[in-house]
């Protein structure tokens, strides 16, 4: 091991005190001491303000001044230098005014040659050992903090413009001025969503860099991942004639608990790439489970029969700005970020990602995760016929309310006011917060208060945290959403934290915008037909464990103007009933925690014998068993708009 090295300022106008001192020093084993000897109080403090050395030696008496002149002006001056005074007498009121002034220690000069002056060093070292720990956190502390402000305000700028440029391709695209650019505009959007996957990209690298990135753990259903990932990837594949094949060999669990946003992520990025550098041929994705260090881990596999990879650029295919040329147009394209982050997300999963390729003769990327404990889980082959159908945005129930949009940048605050108008709301609009705060007096007023209001948190005169605190303390309790590009770690709990309902990321996506106020909207969406009374509000218990699985029902059904309260398991579902049967329909998933579905809904049967249940699987159910248990239909998971438009 190294040896320990400190640098000592010894302050004494005595030369036979010094070298016993400074002997002394060299004495002692826990150091290896490098002694700078001055004799004059302007000597000394020339040198402390440097802040260079490790201790100071101070001796009390030097000449015509004392130490403690040189104390108080090296605090004066900021010196961060453990002091130790050294006198030649033992007084208890100096040693008091030595420690009052500053110093670490008192030590008669008698006491050099004892443990006492061994002691002191050392703790005077410890003591600077500390405090310089301590500078360097709160440096690093800064350096960080530096960095999340200008990762904040990057996003912010380039998501702000990029809002605009989707977001009125869109609507362009969707109304009949669009119809003859219609080519044009695809292009637009294309190349738009590309350049925001980049900044995505470039953000989610710098926040794994600073640690900044959040991981959501929740309970995920495999089948529908996968067959999601299916849907969305094939469609890329068919458009180069290419085949995409999802495969397993084996009984998969049912459920795993992971981040499923970050596990899609890192898939579509390896089928993407597959197909990027497919011509023809098959991409196979291979689900797996496997034993890691006695560890049972989700195994995938994504394959291609392309171009494949020079040996010589393997090793650096998962480092930054590292990209994949095309060897046929002899092009290199992206920024070469994908593979890193899928890595680098990967491993932060409990996983590790590999490749093996040969040139000519495709690839095969290959990653583990953690997915929680399995052992209890049940298991089942893949189903692909479990797809995800598309949303049909058009095909969403009107919205009624009055909605106050806050933005100060034009083109954000008419696109955010077009969508509104679009969904049925009024709209209203302010450039800043003190505006939007007048605007509700007003409304408030003439007894039209807002329905919600949209508000983004960076403006002048008055910003969105602000002006929040002033809507809150004047009544206003109706939803409020915060608008803004800030996707660093700790942002949007911040926001909710004080006062928000939701938060909108920019770009602004219509259909996520559309969800949000249909949940947080007081007044329930009408329904768009003509066959059911407004004042038929119908009313659906959903019993579903899974909180992803229920949330996103309860959202669908909301927009069809139904009203919702989930339970979680049979027990609530049980008190729920007691309290409140006046229930359209029972909604009932089959794999509940304490009772499955079909023994659940026998219970409820026997108290509430009018009541219709319908049973959610997984799987499909045989009809005398559901005849037994008095459900009158089942359907299949993943549930879709369109079916459950066909029950309400």
């Amino acid at each position: 091991m190294s040896e320990k090295i400190a640098r000592v300022l010894l302050v004494e106008d005595d030369e036979d005190d010094y070298i016993l001192t400074s002997d002394y020093l060299h004495q002692l084993t826990s150091y290896k001491f490098k002694v700078d000897w001055v004799t004059t109080p302007t000597e000394a403090l020339e040198h402390l303000k440097h802040n260079v050395h490790d201790i100071c030696l101070l001796d009390y008496q030097l000449g015509a001044y004392n130490g403690l002149t040189v104390l108080e002006k090296a605090s004066e001056q900021g010196s961060l230098i453990p002091i130790i005074m050294l006198t030649g007498q033992s007084d208890e009121q100096l040693d008091q005014l030595a420690l009052s002034a500053g110093a670490v220690d008192y030590i008669v000069k008698s006491d050099i040659s004892t443990s006492r002056f061994d002691r002191a060093i050392r703790y005077a070292l410890a003591r600077k050992e500390i405090e310089n720990e301590r500078f360097e956190r709160v440096k690093a502390e800064t350096r960080n903090r530096s960095k999340d402000r200008f990762l904040a305000h990057l996003s912010h700028e380039l998501r702000t413009p990029l809002t605009s440029i989707l977001g009125y391709t869109e609507v362009l695209l969707s109304s009949e001025k669009g119809a003859l650019a219609k080519t044009e505009l695809n292009v637009i959007l294309n190349n738009g969503q590309h350049l925001l996957g980049l900044l995505n990209n470039v953000l989610d690298l710098s926040k794994i860099a600073v640690g900044k990135l959040d991981f959501n753990i929740t309970k995920v259903k495999l089948n529908s991942l996968v067959a999601e990932i299916f849907s969305l990837m094939h469609v890329h594949a068919d458009n180069k004639g290419l085949q995409l094949k999802v495969e397993s060999t084996e009984a998969l669990p049912e459920w795993v608990f992971v981040d499923a946003t970050k596990l899609r992520q890192i898939l579509i990025n390896l089928v993407y790439n597959a197909v990027k550098f497919t011509d023809k041929g098959i991409i196979s994705i291979n689900v797996s489970t496997d034993f890691v260090n006695g560890k049972e881990m989700l195994s995938f596999d994504v394959t291609d029969t392309g171009q494949g990879i020079p040996a010589d650029m393997l090793d650096n295919i998962f480092k930054p700005f590292e990209q994949v040329e095309d060897i046929v147009s002899r092009k290199e394209e992206g920024a070469g970020l994908g593979l890193a982050i899928c890595s680098e997300l990967v491993k932060r999963m409990g996983g590790d990602v590999c490749v093996e390729s040969k040139l000519n003769s495709g690839s095969r990327f290959s990653f583990y995760v953690d997915p929680g404990d399995l052992k209890k889980q049940q298991r089942s082959m893949l189903d692909l016929n479990q797809q995800l159908d598309s949303k049909d945005s058009n095909g969403l129930a009107s919205l009624t309310g009055r909605a106050l949009v806050v933005d100060d940048i034009e083109d954000i605050r008419t696109l955010i006011g077009h969508f509104c108008l679009s969904f049925g709301l009024q709209v209203e609009y302010a450039e800043n917060g003190l505006e939007a705060i007048e605007r509700q007096k007003l409304a408030h007023m003439e007894n039209q208060p807002f329905d919600v209001i949209l508000m983004d948190i960076h403006m002048p005169k008055l910003d969105g945290r602000k002006a929040i605190v002033e809507l809150r303390n004047l009544g206003f309790s109706n939803p409020i959403f915060a608008i803004t590009a800030a996707t660093m770690k700790g942002v949007k709990e911040e926001l909710k934290n004080i006062g928000f309902s939701d938060v909108i990321d920019k770009p602004i996506d219509r259909n996520i915008l559309y969800a949000k106020l249909a949940t947080q909207l007081n007044t329930p969406a009408k329904i768009n037909s003509k066959a059911e009374s407004p004042n038929q509000l119908r009313r659906i218990l959903l019993v579903e464990d899974d909180n992803d699985a229920a949330e996103v029902t309860k959202l669908l059904m909301e927009s069809l103007g139904v009203e919702v309260k989930i339970a979680a398991s049979a027990q609530q579902c049980i008190e729920i009933l007691k309290e409140d049967s006046h229930w359209h329909k029972i909604l009932l998933d089959f794999h509940l925690p304490d009772q499955n579905g079909l023994l659940l809904s026998r219970d409820i049967k026997e108290e509430f014998p009018d009541m219709e249940i319908i049973l959610i699987s997984g799987a499909e159910m045989d009809q005398t068993a559901l005849d037994k248990s008095g459900i009158s239909r089942s359907i299949m998971k993943p549930v879709n708009l369109a079916i459950l438009k066909s029950l309400v």
